[in-house]
């Protein structure tokens, strides 16, 4: 076994909520204020100037304002940043088609401000672990005299112990519906396995399979989109069909759709692992797609189509990267993010490069060397490419049939798990 540093976040219940509850609904109004400012300001400067200010020109902007004064300096700073992302997101979905997406809100309840989730960094908590207790501040704005800060009980899971952590680098204080929570942002020493051999496989991430898989050895592996876009779909009609979109009703509806796709990103991440485990993998090759929605040359957004600009912002890449690095490096794999250029125009066998070998979507035909490959499989041999090869595994002259012939595995409802698509029923 092997020590290894990594992030974690712990939920914690609140043992004094009585006590601490109109402390933490100031800090939570508070930050939905700052937020509305900050929106407010980032419309009147989109209304003159045509450009919407990043987190520093907001903060810049807002620093000197009665409403950043009533969190502390760092937690203020993190609602505008957080509004700063959430422009960024809406602009970029925009740029790629996405007509249906609107920009961020005002944070209000009729004509209340709900409770928003306060951050507090460093020098905004202080942790004592012997009594379970953590000691948050407030703004100047919120406080009775200089020393004023909210006090909280705090208790963990049974097997989580915040002093044996390396580091608690962030507190959050979140509204659950019925109370508030504590989550503690912490870097954590593990133990993981060694790792299980020193083959590489190559995943390739897009909108119709979200993930296709070529392991050295020479096999690979689909994971269609299917339930995915069912799912979409459905809550999407049933979501339409309510009377308010910000209704109760609606809103269980997303939560149930975020839930599920949850399950399926955690479910394949888990399954993509273990399958890397039984084929002795110790590397993972995965195309970084930082770049996809923007062409480098012009600066363009790129056109997927009309239905492919949609989806590649409904699924979460960056998101199943993280949770697919989480679980592998609790085996002890490595997972890498090389960039995907030419990947998919590249001849995997002979590396010839060419636009019209991709004759479809699903298929590639090289016009060099007469290789058939299903185009995303080739896409992920390209990938995993990228690693200098195993003499030991890797020898190169393997036949390449199994280009055009992965096995595909598909989401099983009724067992909640991944299988070969044969054994799962319509």
């Amino acid at each position: 076994m092997a020590k290894q540093v990594v992030t974690r976040t712990y939920t914690a219940s609140i043992r004094n909520q009585s006590r601490v509850q109109d402390d933490l609904d100031a800090l939570g109004f508070a930050a939905s204020k700052l937020w509305n400012v900050g929106r407010w300001t980032c419309s009147r400067i989109w209304d003159k100037i045509d450009h919407i200010p990043n987190h520093d020109e907001l903060t810049a902007y807002l620093k000197n304002h009665e409403r950043y004064d009533d969190l502390h300096s760092q937690s203020s700073q993190r609602v505008l940043q957080e509004l700063a992302e959430a422009f960024n997101g809406w602009y970029g979905k925009r740029r790629n088609g996405d007509m249906r997406a609107n920009p961020p809100g005002y944070r209000k309840h009729g004509d209340e401000h709900p409770r928003s989730t306060v951050t507090f960094k460093a020098a905004g908590f202080k942790l004592d672990t012997k009594y379970n207790r953590v000691r948050l501040s407030k703004g100047s704005n919120l406080k009775k005299y200089w020393s004023d800060f909210t006090l909280c009980e705090y208790q963990t899971r049974p097997d989580v112990d915040l002093s044996a952590v390396e580091s608690v680098q962030q507190v959050r204080a979140g509204w659950t519906g019925d109370g508030w929570e504590l989550h503690f942002v912490c870097k954590v020493e593990i133990d993981v396995s060694e790792a299980p051999g020193k083959k590489t496989v190559g995943v390739d991430l897009g909108i119709t399979n979200f993930a296709a898989l070529a392991y050295e050895g020479g096999h690979a592996e689909l994971y269609p989109l299917n339930c995915l876009k069912e799912d979409d779909y459905y809550f999407s009609k049933r979501i339409a069909e309510c009377d308010d979109s910000n209704s109760e009703q609606a809103a269980r509806l997303n939560q149930t759709k975020s839930a599920r796709r949850a399950h399926y990103f955690h479910t394949l991440s888990k399954h993509i692992v273990q399958r890397c485990v039984d084929d002795d993998v110790g590397t993972i090759m995965i195309g970084d797609l930082s770049g996809i929605r923007e062409d480098e040359e012009n600066s363009e957004s790129k056109d997927w189509g009309k239905h492919g600009n949609l989806d590649l912002h409904s699924w979460a890449f960056d998101r199943f990267t993280d949770l697919l690095t989480y679980k592998a490096e609790m085996e002890g794999i490595s997972v890498e993010e090389v960039s995907e250029e030419e990947t998919s125009k590249s001849c995997s066998c002979c590396g010839r490069t060419s636009d019209a070998n991709r004759v479809e979507r699903g298929l590639y035909v090289c016009d060099n060397c007469g290789t058939v490959a299903n185009a995303d499989v080739n896409g992920a041999e390209n990938i995993r490419k990228k690693v200098p090869p195993s003499l030991a595994s890797d020898r190169g002259d393997r036949s390449n049939g199994w280009l055009a012939q992965p096995s595909t595995f598909l989401f099983d409802k009724e067992t909640g798990v991944f299988a070969p698509q044969e054994r799962v029923s319509s």
